[in-house]
């Protein structure tokens, strides 16, 4: 014992790379422990105060890490603490902050867009107990942060291990809240179960390709691999499965064609600020993900992966744009819109180019500001009953005809949201797409770009079939703009002037996203 106890040397942990991620896991606990143990009545209040609070601590504790680790990047064997990661999880924790906000909202009448208590059987005398006497529980908000927790591990993780265990706790928590929906219960608990059965197909493929990958380096480490095959003679075609499958679990969790499956039964039935915050969350996540493992190790066998991969691409592309034509809701009207961006995206990604991985996180922080605020106002628009009480949101697209003048200020909002999709310049949106394409051309994609644009055209037209339905046609009947807390409201407001603000000034936010590079310990 005494030998062992002289031999035993204690383990030297760098804790300052890891505040950021301990203080939102922090929150998340204390979440927790605020639900189990705070009064019925201040319960609701102090939970949304806390994530709030995390999240702006959080973003203030990596803006210092960000002035440390310019020159010094930080490696915790399995945990990378660079640019690349410091940035993504900066994106992560502003939208965390403004999708709890889309989360934490109500309407006068006191119901949000999450049931009372979800375990409550759809339709039962439980629920109905549950409605009447106000009960609403708040765990969708620690749950909210133990997600964002994966999302920070994601894009930090140098290994296939550190990233199997990142996937899975930000997607079990979204996997719950995809089943919390106040309305339409039985859709939402079925969209809940499809992601659920996907999700674990996604787990596997990645699995299996970190297994083969090991197999082909002796390695479970990326920047192991990165070193190793580039000097590896025999295996090719394991290390070539490997990092197929690895790139499919990650092209599902972006929603990439043929893997995109899931999208948009998932966007519908979610209740709807789950869906804003899982549509931009899981994106910056799971694309700073694979900009690490795309030009780490993926890009070491791009001659035989790049015609799949370019593929891929083009036909998330065509997927998200025609198949967006004919919807005629607009919750699965912006999922297909995901799905079409995650293709332009894609070639940023694939592009090699310098400076694309910083172009790749702005056109994502475009993206999932725009798209929080999109879902935010799509939560405050709600059918009414016959006596005039909101109802659930009324995704119906002609149900959206002449907002614009029930709520000139909402409608206004959500026009700059589209235009940003729609890559309309002064808007953030435009910029994103700008010098992502750019990088592609850069790269020897012209063909691919000029596919991307076509589409991108293609696009605008849905996006501004809203805008007419909006501003040029009559009040539709039976729908109501809800008057509410004033959360959402604010979520969207920032969100648009987030949006125009990148469109016009986005020279600084640039400058600084330049310095973001890919370092291996």
């Amino acid at each position: 014992m005494n030998l062992l106890a002289a031999s035993f040397t204690a383990p030297q942990i760098a804790w300052a790379p890891l505040i950021p991620v301990i203080v939102v896991l922090g929150g998340a606990v204390a979440g927790v422990l605020i639900e189990a143990f705070a009064p019925v009545r201040t319960r609701r209040t102090l939970v949304i105060a806390v994530c709030l609070l995390t999240t702006l601590v959080a973003g203030a504790v990596l803006a210092t890490r960000w002035l440390a680790v310019q020159g010094s990047p930080s490696s915790l064997g399995e945990y990378i603490e660079d640019p690349l990661t410091l940035a993504a999880q900066f994106i992560l924790v502003l939208i965390a902050f403004v999708a709890l906000l889309v989360m934490a909202d109500r309407t006068e009448a006191g119901d949000g867009a999450f049931a009372g208590q979800p375990s409550d059987r759809p339709g039962s005398a439980d629920e109905e107990l549950s409605d009447a006497k106000g009960y609403q529980r708040s765990e969708m908000f620690p749950l909210t942060l133990f997600s964002v927790v994966g999302m920070m591990l994601f894009p930090a993780a140098d290994s296939y291990v550190t990233l199997f265990v990142a996937l899975e706790v930000m997607s079990l928590p979204l996997y719950i809240l995809a089943a919390t929906a106040r309305r339409r219960r039985q859709l939402s608990q079925e969209a809940a179960l499809k992601y659920f059965i996907l999700g674990a197909f996604a787990s596997a493929f990645l699995l299996m390709g970190s297994a083969f990958l090991y197999g082909a380096c002796g390695s479970l480490t990326i920047s192991d691999a990165a070193s190793i095959l580039p000097n590896k003679s025999g295996m090719d075609w394991i290390a070539l499965a490997g990092v197929v499958m690895v790139m499919i679990g990650l092209l599902f969790k972006i929603g990439a064609a043929p893997f995109h499956a899931w999208t948009p039964d998932v966007y519908t039935g979610a209740p709807t600020p789950v869906t804003g915050f899982m549509a931009a969350g899981v994106k910056v996540a799971a694309f700073a993900a694979m900009l690490r493992f795309y030009e780490s190790v993926a890009a070491i066998l791009q001659w035989d992966l790049l015609p799949v991969l370019v593929a891929v691409a083009v036909l998330t592309m065509l997927v998200g744009t025609f198949t967006g034509i004919v919807q005629s809701d607009v919750k699965r009207m912006l999922a297909f819109s995901s799905i079409a961006h995650a293709g332009f995206i894609l070639i940023g990604v694939f592009s090699l180019v310098k400076g694309s991985t910083g172009h790749v996180l702005f056109y994502v922080l475009s993206y999932g500001l725009a798209t929080v605020g999109a879902f935010g106002v799509v939560s405050l628009v709600r059918a009414a009953f016959a006596d005039g009480a909101p109802g659930a949101e009324a995704t119906a697209l002609e149900r959206w005809a002449g907002l614009g003048r029930r709520s000139p200020v909402l409608a206004a909002a959500m026009l700059v949201f589209l235009l940003s999709f729609a890559g309309i310049p002064l808007t953030a949106g435009f910029v994103g797409k700008f010098v992502v394409f750019a990088d592609g051309f850069a790269g020897g994609m012209s063909w691919l770009v000029a596919l991307a644009l076509a589409c991108s055209a293609v696009t605008a037209f849905y996006y501004f079939r809203l805008v007419r339905l909006m501003f040029f046609t009559d009040p539709a009947e039976n729908t109501v703009v809800v008057k509410s807390e004033g959360f959402a409201g604010l979520a969207v407001l920032a969100c648009a002037a987030g949006t125009i603000i990148l469109g016009v000034f986005p020279g600084p936010v640039l400058s600084i996203l330049s310095q973001v590079v890919i370092l291996l310990p």
